[in-house]
């Protein structure tokens, strides 16, 4: 007791992010360096490109008949699936159009995601179908990375903050709001990369954004094509019809 007061023994050990806030700096830059964007005009084209899932939605078979479930060896439990990642994945390389083989060690990021740094709520932005595949709110980074993103507010912010400029587009989720009103205004971080987009630097493209190409273009009219297809297709039992049509809605996407 010192004053009444008690006194911690033991070894100190201070909250995790404080013991590298003082190193942001070089995690920004190594994010700055590698980060992989898709190309604005590819967001422009198709903002959304798996409009019928999100995260912790069923899976089923390419029939949408029948769910997709996981037994496992040890237990012979069986379980549905759901979707994780996946399909998040999968747009976003499609966007990129990344070259075979595909690079070991890349993570999807979701811009607008997880706000809890404990991971003990679920992220209501990347349940929703209109937020989880659209190409403006993913970014690709090197495995290693990927944990900067999710723990530390101060990188989130500026991931944020480069895809409203290089974009034009900010989370229009109510459970972001508040930060999105913040980026709308035209604030910049402390320690915002100079080389990203900002009210003084317009129209600047991130080291790392893909180029629009025709292999983009063509993927984009293919992913149109299935949409419209799947939404005609009476035998598709448990294909998310109204929630693809409220997508395709709320991004303005004209299927041709």
């Amino acid at each position: 007791m010192t004053g009444g007061r008690q006194v911690a023994e033991g070894f100190f050990i201070p909250d995790g992010n404080e013991a590298l806030r003082d190193d942001i700096p070089a995690v920004v830059e190594l994010i700055e360096r590698t980060a992989r964007w898709v190309n604005p005009e590819t967001f422009r084209r198709l903002p959304v490109w798996a409009p019928h899932t999100a995260r912790g939605r069923p899976l089923y078979d390419a029939q949408w008949s029948r769910r997709y479930t996981n037994t496992r060896k040890a237990t012979g439990v069986t379980a549905d699936k759901f979707e994780g990642n996946v399909a998040a994945l999968n747009a976003l390389v499609a966007a990129l159009d990344v070259a075979s083989p595909k690079p070991k060690n890349w993570t999807v990021c979701h811009i607008w995601g997880y706000d809890d740094p404990s991971f003990a709520q679920q992220s209501s932005v990347v349940q929703d179908p209109r937020y989880f595949s659209c190409v403006a709110n993913m970014v690709w980074l090197p495995t290693p990375l990927k944990g900067f993103t999710d723990t530390l507010p101060e990188i989130k912010a500026m991931l944020r903050v480069c895809a409203f400029h290089l974009y034009g587009w900010a989370c229009e989720h109510p459970s972001v709001a508040e930060q999105a009103t913040k980026v709308r205004s035209g604030w910049i971080p402390n320690g915002y990369p100079k080389s990203w987009p900002s009210p003084d630097n317009p129209g600047a493209l991130p080291p790392g954004v893909a180029p629009f190409s025709l292999r983009i273009e063509r993927e984009i009219a293919k992913r149109k094509q299935k949409i419209k297809t799947d939404l005609a297709n009476a035998a598709f039992l448990h294909y998310p019809k109204d929630d693809v049509v409220g997508v395709l809605k709320y991004w303005n996407i004209d299927l041709g």
